[in-house]
């Protein structure tokens, strides 16, 4: 879920930072200036305007008969003797015809009769200007469907939550009642009980707790988790936990599989758990003992169910499964969490 939400994070972020870089920095701070010049010529104009731009000054020129009424209208072109030649097949008449070898003859000192000329086609409409704001629109657009999109992710995230809590450990409550079940007499301190659930979907089922004196020291952890599972990889068919127990004082990690009656009479499935720790049959108010140099934990099956259906065995995945960890520290002094045969071990290894 951590790396879920780092990029989520990421996402967020892109989406507020480019929202400000558009609105702030983009439309506010540094907008995009249109500026309209004063200094375009006819020769910007398209091939069917500027054969009316030809044709108007031809009219001209026929009336006045003055040669500056043409050198007056083609200054700044890139191409006059082009442009005047080209238009000659939009003449209307063989006397605009002439009129316009005369204005080539101006322009460049000879007609037109030298020129390759192409028809300008004027049937063809000009392309409209693109519409004001049509591209702001479209960006706003996608800023809102990524900004739907992150908050999706967050409503996702907050319901995958709610349901699976996945994330921490069960509930921490009161002391154990009673004295525990151990393999020794010996004095016991209650720490803490732990209760954890597992109801069937759960894939990521792994509850650990840290285990405390009354001072706030830690002392090591326990918990409890999916050993196997059969069949189907999703939804998991969980056929058997493993509870464990580890001790800071202690060097080893105590670890005890709870089968499901299908895998402790499995001999495959037996042999592969094996490696994990001792296989223990799963039954309801049965109290599993972990115990090492300092700490005692007693697991107790509070509730269990088998999943039916399908094409598995009978009793073979468990559909719910509670049990409770009950925590004790190994002591004769109610402040110290640690027995006097720890601290020989330590001793050692410093001598070492």
């Amino acid at each position: 879920m951590d790396f879920i939400r780092k990029y989520l994070f990421v996402i967020v972020a892109f989406v507020v930072g480019w929202a400000v870089g558009l609105f702030i920095f983009g439309w506010w701070l540094t907008p995009v200036e249109y500026v309209w010049t004063a200094n375009a010529t006819p020769n910007d104009l398209a091939p069917q305007y500027q054969a009316q731009y030809i044709n108007t000054t031809a009219i001209a020129f026929a009336q006045t008969n003055n040669p500056q009424v043409v050198t007056n209208a083609f200054n700044g072109w890139s191409d006059p003797y082009a442009a005047i030649c080209g238009a000659i097949p939009t003449a209307p008449d063989q006397a605009t015809i002439n009129t316009y070898n005369q204005m080539a003859i101006i322009v460049s000192g000879q007609d037109c009769s030298a020129a390759v000329t192409t028809p300008v086609d004027t049937t063809q409409p000009t392309t409209p200007p693109a519409e004001e704001g049509g591209g702001s629109g479209l960006i706003i657009l996608l800023i809102i469907v990524l900004i739907v999109l992150a908050v999706g992710i967050i409503l996702v995230l907050r319901m995958r939550g709610s349901v699976s809590d996945d994330e921490g450990p069960s509930t921490y409550y009161d002391m154990p009642d009673a004295g525990p079940i151990s393999q020794e007499e010996v004095n016991a301190i209650p720490l803490a009980r732990f209760p954890s659930n597992y109801t069937y979907g759960r894939d990521n089922f792994d509850d650990s707790h840290s285990i405390e004196n009354t001072n706030g020291d830690f002392l090591g952890e326990c918990g409890v988790g999916i050993a196997e599972s059969i069949g189907a990889d999703s939804p998991k068919n969980v056929t058997a936990f493993e509870v464990w127990l580890f001790d800071k004082n202690d060097i080893r990690t105590v670890t005890k599989v709870i089968m499901s009656d299908h895998a402790f009479y499995d001999d495959a499935i037996k042999a592969k758990l094996a490696p994990k720790g001792e296989p223990v049959l799963a039954a309801e108010n049965e109290v599993i003992v972990l115990e090492t140099a300092a700490l005692i934990i007693n697991a107790e099956i509070k509730e269990l169910r088998y999943g039916e259906g399908g094409n598995l065995p009978p009793q073979s995945y468990f559909e719910t499964f509670t049990i409770e960890l009950s925590a004790w520290a190994k002591s004769s002094d109610a402040g110290v969490a640690v027995s006097d045969t720890v601290q020989p071990q330590d001793d050692d290894l410093l001598a070492y």
